[in-house]
């Protein structure tokens, strides 16, 4: 009896002692401080259905986020598994070999991701995915139904029409758009959330094609176009209007209109739960031609190249790119997933992935951030530069086309 014991309280301590061998911690790094409560739900439903990995969420500051992250990743005590940024932002750490190539040997459910979608996370000179896709944002104009409805107004499905409603809106004593370009990144949103229609899918198919380049009519006049709207039709001293400011604007219901990303409709209804928002594609000249919206990836999820607990971390991708998690991602975020499959049911949402069926890329983003000087820096600092009559659209396409072609090969001829 005593030597029963004794073993069996033997074999107690060797599992006791065994089992924080087989648990594994592992780290998780994001930029979205905001988003804490829900991943911490997304990773409480990883726990439970893999018992052992336990995953840490760290969230630190946008604007330090990637000088963190390389920061920690070049001096080995990067995280597990983090959020990275797609397309130029991707390569700096991926191309420094800080991250564990993934593919459907790994990752099965990436064979069935869109190839944009894996595209954006994906190195060029080697062509490997490096990150789970998690969203795709979505650049166009997000209205106050109640203003709207209010005023007898429709969406504009011209240019024209676009005017109109917002000299109705003026005429009413509300600001028709509520946006500033005092934050920077505000003026690209500006010119391709309000532009994208008026430049085209032919203008936009020919600059990739290298036919083109930035000096376009095509381009240049609705960069033309966009300054006469903000001229006329943003709030008063716009240039000086930052971008929490605007926000504040449009969710109070003193603006109509707001240019912006798919991902403001979750602020804007934090901010007031009661307003009631509908979405459009800024129309081209006339209504016959196609609406498009600016259309980008907006990031991935990746393993540490030099993780501890790699398999682990590989374990955990997986879960992040199951139906499953798009599907909770949808549904808490309100945001577009890129997980195959997933159903929006948020009608707005749904709208919005309709919107996106006819849409060309957020072009600085997707396709001008892989080298110095950034395209999208180029283009926030010259429409600056134009709200304030600084400069003309003609010399922000030469300035462009000039300023990219140091490192752009297509425009060095």
């Amino acid at each position: 009896m005593k030597k029963t014991m004794i073993r069996s309280g033997a074999i107690l301590g060797a599992v006791l002692v065994a089992a924080p061998a087989l648990a594994q911690d592992i780290t998780f790094w994001s930029w979205r401080q905001e988003d804490r409560a829900a991943y911490e739900q997304f990773i409480e439903a990883f726990e439970a259905a893999n018992p052992g990995i336990n995953v840490k969420f760290e969230a630190f500051e946008a604007a330090n986020y990637n000088t963190i992250l390389s920061t920690a990743l070049a001096g080995g005590t990067g995280p597990d598994v983090m959020m990275v940024r797609a397309y130029g932002g991707l390569e700096n750490v991926a191309a420094a070999g800080y991250l564990e190539p993934i593919s459907p040997e790994n990752v099965p459910a990436l064979a069935d991701f869109a190839a944009p979608a894996l595209a954006a996370e994906s190195v060029r000179a080697d062509g490997k995915v490096y990150a789970v896709p998690f969203a795709s944002q979505t650049q166009l104009v997000i209205y106050n139904k109640e203003i709207f409805d209010a005023n007898g107004l429709e969406e504009p499905q011209s240019w024209d029409e676009l005017v109109a409603v917002s000299q109705a809106l003026r005429d009413a004593g509300i600001i028709p758009f509520a946006n500033g370009t005092a934050t920077a990144w505000q003026n690209e949103t500006v010119t391709f959330g309000l532009g994208s229609s008026l430049m085209g899918e032919d203008f936009y198919d020919a600059l990739m094609e290298g036919s083109t380049d930035f000096t376009d009519e095509r381009f240049t006049g609705a960069l033309g176009e966009i300054a006469a709207v903000a001229a006329d039709y943003f709030p008063d001293g716009f240039i000086g209007l930052d971008y929490p400011s605007a926000q504040q604007l449009f969710a109070s219901g003193m603006a109509g209109m707001f240019i912006g990303g798919s991902y403001e409709m979750a602020t804007f209804q934090g901010l007031n739960p009661d307003i009631e928002m509908g979405v459009f594609a800024a129309p081209g000249k006339t209504a016959d031609d196609p609406k498009l919206v600016g259309l980008y990836f907006d990031g991935g999820y990746a393993a540490n190249a030099a993780g501890a607990n790699k398999d682990a971390a590989i374990q955990f991708l997986n879960y992040l790119a199951s139906p499953e998690f798009g599907q909770a991602f949808a549904n808490t975020l309100s945001n577009i997933s890129t997980v195959p499959g997933v159903s929006f049911d948020n009608p707005l949402l749904a709208e919005v992935n309709e919107l996106n069926q006819s849409s060309i890329p957020y072009l600085m983003l997707a396709h001008f951030r892989y080298g110095e000087p950034s395209g999208s820096v180029l283009i926030q600092g010259e429409m600056q530069k134009l709200f304030a009559g600084e400069t003309t659209p003609e010399a922000i396409g030469e300035a462009l086309t000039t300023g990219l072609a140091a490192w752009y090969e297509p425009f060095q001829k």
